[in-house]
């Protein structure tokens, strides 16, 4: 099959075997994958992953139980044991031996086909798209944030940073009560967030500095932890989505005198992103700027590192 593979830095699209499911698992045939910046950053280096990328993405089973044969599906990245600490304890996306969808340890899904476990695959509602279905695991990780924090009509609430997953974040945060603002430099995703009628601001022009009760930091650059540091008030909370291969170096001594809440966030609930999309309650179509084949795959890397792009998707099985 052909795939996007990644190794010491360099991408590259090669021949390499159908995966074989292993007990417990099903083979998926690919439809459609999204590129988000964590691929972008793992093709720069970040993870030392060397296979095949990717773990955002809609297909059909192809091979597993009769309850999911022929059916549509999306999959948890998150691979566990069921049998650790972590596991037994409720909290299995942490598991101690996981592996990751096309982050760590396990294949992605720049691929015409993937294994991954029978427990990870959620069925995608008839009502949602396969080009709305891609979006479900950066969507679920936008709808954790509303798990790890409670937001009233008091707050400030900031989204720092309007990238790809920056703009699906302020969408579900605009459904709490907070009062929200999304920040950015992209004056193209800015005006995407004021058509959704989402109160927005440059960085540049952004006023209310040492105010906000909650951030969100999707910049997606070490740039952004100290942008965010200036913009929450004491005793505030910093919600970090951050990942990125390039290191960051700053004085944290604000978060220590200030007394603010640093919080790292990443997978989140599928059922409730698949709801969301169900009801049409986010939009992601308005997201996608270009679809390509699986074989121009890394023409396609290059235009999701431009920033005059938003989402690009990948057609796996043309």
């Amino acid at each position: 099959m052909r795939a996007l593979v990644v190794d010491s830095g360099t991408l590259s699209l090669r021949d390499e075997p159908q995966p074989i499911p292993a007990p417990g698992e099903v083979l998926i045939k690919v439809t459609l994958a999204g590129i988000c910046s964590t691929d972008l950053e793992i093709a720069r280096g970040y993870a030392a992953f060397k296979d095949i990328l990717g773990h955002e993405f809609v297909g059909t089973v192809v091979a597993g139980p009769p309850t999911l044969a022929n059916k549509r599906v999306v999959g948890e990245i998150n691979c566990v044991c069921g049998r650790c600490d972590m596991c037994t304890s409720g909290l299995s996306s942490h598991c101690r031996r996981r592996t990751v969808v096309g982050i760590q340890g396990r294949p992605g899904v720049f691929a015409e086909f993937v294994a991954i476990p029978e427990r990870n695959c959620h069925i995608v509602p008839d009502t949602v798209t396969d080009s709305e279905a891609v979006f479900t695991e950066p969507l679920a990780a936008a709808y954790q944030i509303l798990r790890q924090v409670k937001i009233d009509s008091k707050m400030n609430v900031a989204v720092l940073g309007t990238g790809r997953l920056g703009i699906l974040v302020a969408q579900v945060l605009a459904t709490s009560p907070g009062r929200l603002i999304a920040v950015g430099r992209n004056p193209r995703t800015l005006d995407l967030l004021d058509r959704k009628r989402i109160r927005t601001s440059t960085v540049a022009e952004f006023a209310q500095w040492g105010e906000q009760d909650l951030i969100i930091e999707c910049t997606g650059s070490p740039k952004g932890l100290p942008i965010a540091m200036r913009m929450v008030r004491p005793r505030g909370t910093i919600l970090l989505k951050t990942t990125c291969v390039e290191p960051a170096a700053m004085d944290l001594t604000p978060i220590v005198v200030n007394e603010v809440t640093l919080l790292g966030s990443r997978c989140g609930p599928f059922s409730e992103a698949l709801s969301a999309l169900a009801r049409k309650q986010i939009d992601v179509q308005s997201m996608i700027t270009r679809q390509l084949p699986l074989s121009e795959g890394i023409a396609a890397f290059a235009l999701a590192a431009d920033p005059q792009h938003t989402k690009i998707l990948l057609t796996c099985n043309a």
